[in-house]
């Protein structure tokens, strides 16, 4: 069983933030693949799914980003899912606007949801699929910048890279990290470069 993890914060407030494009992209996958009604369990919300054939799970944490760990570690632990079929995904500040970047392992850069989850299942071992929100322009504090809203123009950049970020979930969960990695980290994936 496959269980992908949408990261962000709960509530009206953050909807629609840089910091919850992991929640848009657990919410496309659960549009296309759900085969149930979501469920309130592990301080979350979980969607069971058929992901190219496979069960999966979608898991939404609802503790807030920086306590994302306690969901995702209580969700491991019950179902029994090895490391290796997790995939967190979550937004990079880090990276330009819109690009995907697939990784098997490595530290947090400094995602506070990402760093909780490593911290608490005890190992940089996993996958995760970062999208890229954009740099925060100097002077501006990183934290307030994640919390904030995309631009008008961002707006259409920021929808397709989470379709693409879709895509790229379902490609890691069907066809494996290298497959996922060898057609969404390609600078190609972003338009206009």
């Amino acid at each position: 069983m496959k269980l992908i993890v949408g990261l962000g914060n709960p509530g009206d407030k953050y909807k629609n933030t840089r910091h919850n494009v992991g929640f848009e992209v657990a919410a496309a996958l659960a549009k296309k693949f759900a085969t149930a009604m979501p469920r309130a369990r592990f301080q979350g919300e979980i969607v069971e799914a058929t992901i190219a054939g496979q069960k999966a799970l979608l898991l939404t944490p609802l503790t807030y980003m920086n306590l994302s760990g306690q969901s995702v570690l209580a969700t491991r632990d019950f179902y029994k899912i090895e490391n290796n079929n997790i995939l967190i995904v979550c937004d990079d500040f880090n990276l330009p606007l819109a690009r995907l970047r697939v990784r098997p392992k490595g530290s947090s850069g400094g995602q506070k949801g990402l760093e909780d989850i490593l911290r608490r299942l005890g190992t940089e071992e996993l996958t995760r699929l970062r999208i890229g929100v954009g740099i925060p322009p100097p002077g501006r504090d990183a934290a307030a910048y994640v919390l904030s809203r995309f631009t008008k123009d961002e707006q259409p950049e920021i929808a397709a890279a989470i379709d693409r970020a879709a895509e790229a979930a379902t490609a890691w969960a069907e066809l494996g990290i290298d497959a996922a990695m060898n057609k969404y980290n390609a600078s190609e994936a972003v338009s206009g470069e």
